[in-house]
């Protein structure tokens, strides 16, 4: 087959990303829609593929709210969210867990595997993999903010590195599972996001991608027009302040604050529905969505 002259100079502008990236890590949170439709998800998990075929070191950190919300209606229980987090009662968070770690971990590791991935499911129990305590929800009102027990919902307290850094090291993608552990064994559901965060601020990871249902961030959801695409996180944070980010944009937008807090050196706020989008973001000049980045 004839290669066509587009076609090389996609992989010439290709080249050096592909230089530049070797050997780097890069965490993926995938969600959204992106996982429920099978031939995206396929797109998306041979993206992650060509990372490490291209000597990069990606992580999976994955969602599942839909599946969750699927788990907990056949059980009989409503879904109520504040903050763009679930509250989740003791019941609710052994669903949860069964829906995360049983059901789509498995999934999606296997999938990896079958395109060559060599994929190793995780959760927050595993080597004590996500320590976490109870979050409360920050609720703005009025320009003021309040806390808010949600109940078993999770903020990550320490990652454990040292056993991600080992399966990096040989190859390996780790695929984790948003659960964290408590002091008491206690199993807390964490928002996937949030986790992503944490673990790219903690590797001090080259980038943190985070997919979405949408283009990227606006300066006023409402209003399409007003898409950005490259913000500081200061300006990130008074968005969400001011009121300009909500609903589920919220853990997104503050991942990213999170992971570059820690020492993560760009994050990508990117539509998870575009076919390729993070091979286009990673390789591409123009590349596609927010990108969110320190000052």
């Amino acid at each position: 087959m004839q290669i066509k002259g587009e076609q090389i100079n996609t992989l010439v502008e290709a080249l050096p990303y592909l230089r530049d990236f070797k050997g780097k890590t890069v965490v993926v949170k995938y969600g959204g829609n992106a996982m429920l439709n099978d031939d995206i998800k396929n797109k998306v998990l041979q993206d992650i593929v060509f990372l490490r075929c291209a000597g990069m070191r990606p992580i999976v950190v994955h969602g599942g709210g839909p599946e969750i919300t699927a788990m907990l209606q056949k059980a009989g229980k409503q879904t109520q969210f504040i903050s763009g987090l679930r509250v989740t009662d003791a019941e609710s968070v052994g669903l949860a867990e069964m829906a995360l770690v049983g059901k789509i971990n498995t999934d999606l590791v296997a999938r990896l595997n079958i395109l060559g991935g060599n994929a190793v499911g995780l959760n927050g129990k595993d080597a004590n993999l996500i320590q976490a305590k109870k979050h409360l929800a920050d609720v703005y009102e009025n320009g003021e903010v309040n806390l808010v027990d949600i109940g078993y919902v999770g903020n990550v307290e320490h990652i454990n590195t040292a056993l991600i850094n080992v399966l990096l090291d040989n190859d390996f993608i780790p695929v984790i599972a948003p659960t964290g552990v408590g002091t008491n064994g206690e199993t807390y559901n964490i928002n996937a996001d949030s986790v992503a965060g944490e673990i790219a601020g903690a590797l001090q990871a080259e980038k943190l991608l985070v997919l979405t249902d949408v283009k990227g961030i606006y300066s006023d959801y409402r209003d399409e027009s007003s898409f950005i695409s490259t913000l500081t996180f200061e300006k990130a944070q008074e968005l969400i302040v001011r009121g300009k980010i909500d609903g589920g944009m919220i853990p997104k937008v503050k991942a990213c604050i999170t992971a570059l807090s820690g020492g993560a050196k760009k994050t990508h706020i990117i539509d998870g529905r575009e076919e390729h989008s993070i091979l286009l973001e990673i390789f591409s000049d123009e590349g596609v969505g927010t990108e969110v980045v320190k000052q």
